[in-house]
């Protein structure tokens, strides 16, 4: 389908980026590596006035250390992530993840940024971001500011990004010596996950020490499977992991879709769950 007319700049700075976006308000739509917006367009379901191309501004780019901290610029394309010797010795979880994004053409052109800020709570990186505690740099009029993760995700495709803001960067905490393991369900290759789990394990002893769960598909907005995240304190073999994942589904609410029932779901998470810390921890 031909999408709707509207007007293109590509700016060369995230300055230059930002008065675009200014200058347009709510009329502007960002277009990262565009596997997200180009659809949209295509079906109709999003009529900008006036795409920002942001895909050339070299500083969105790239991956530095900043002492305990992995800093990703937004644009960097999902196959740079996956990568990255950075990121593959500090942010393991982001990289496998990552590596199960879609297709290698997506994964040539999707970038990080771009993926984050469209909020999708079926994306796979939503909630890797949330179970790695990132925090998102955001660039706006006033300034920048940095937003947890936990606090970006608003909505089913909405996020802390006001019309006039970019996000520029991704800040992620060095998890190096963790367990982790990214597990999601999907019917047919390069499909949406209809669940899927992050699981980041620290263990002390042969248990398991503490434990961060992100969530896939399992509400509006990624979720942290908290319950089950306690549970996992202290867990010394498969047992007490398959008990600790019977509470990963509390507090989530499901959607009901063409592809799944809310208690189908419920069921995966419990399941993928207890894979990935099986898998994470070599406990199974």
């Amino acid at each position: 389908m031909i999408p709707p007319t509207f007007d293109y700049t590509r700016p060369e700075s995230v300055d230059e980026a930002l008065r675009a976006l200014a200058d347009a308000g709510e009329e502007a739509k960002v277009l990262a590596g565009g596997q997200s917006l180009l659809p949209l367009l295509r079906l109709r379901l999003a009529f900008p006035e006036l795409v920002v191309d942001v895909g050339r501004i070299p500083e969105l780019r790239g991956v530095r250390e900043d002492g305990d901290t992995l800093v990703i610029g937004a644009m960097t394309t999902h196959h740079e992530v996956i990568h990255d010797p950075l990121v593959r010795r500090h942010a393991g979880l982001l990289a496998q993840a990552t590596a199960t994004v879609a297709d290698p053409a997506v994964r040539h052109r999707g970038t990080l940024g771009g993926s984050l800020a469209h909020a999708d709570p079926a994306g796979d990186l939503p909630a890797v971001a949330l179970a790695l505690d990132a925090g998102l740099v955001v660039a706006g009029p006033g300034g920048r500011r940095t937003v947890p993760a936990r606090e970006f995700f608003v909505d089913y495709l909405q996020s802390a990004l006001a019309p006039d803001e970019l996000l520029v960067e991704v800040r992620v905490p060095k998890r190096e010596g963790w367990d982790f393991h990214y597990e999601k369900f999907h019917p047919v290759a390069q499909s949406w996950a209809i669940v899927g789990v992050a699981a980041l394990v620290r263990r002390d002893d042969g248990h398991i020490a503490e434990a961060r769960i992100g969530l896939t598909n399992m509400g509006s907005t990624p979720l942290r499977a908290t319950a089950a995240e306690e549970a996992l304190s202290g867990a010394d073999g498969p047992g007490a992991v398959a008990r600790a994942a019977e509470a990963a589904a509390e507090g989530a609410r499901p959607a009901q879709d063409l592809a799944a029932s809310p208690e189908y779901r419920e069921h995966l998470a419990r399941v993928l769950t207890r894979r990935a810390v099986l898998t994470a921890t070599g406990m199974g």
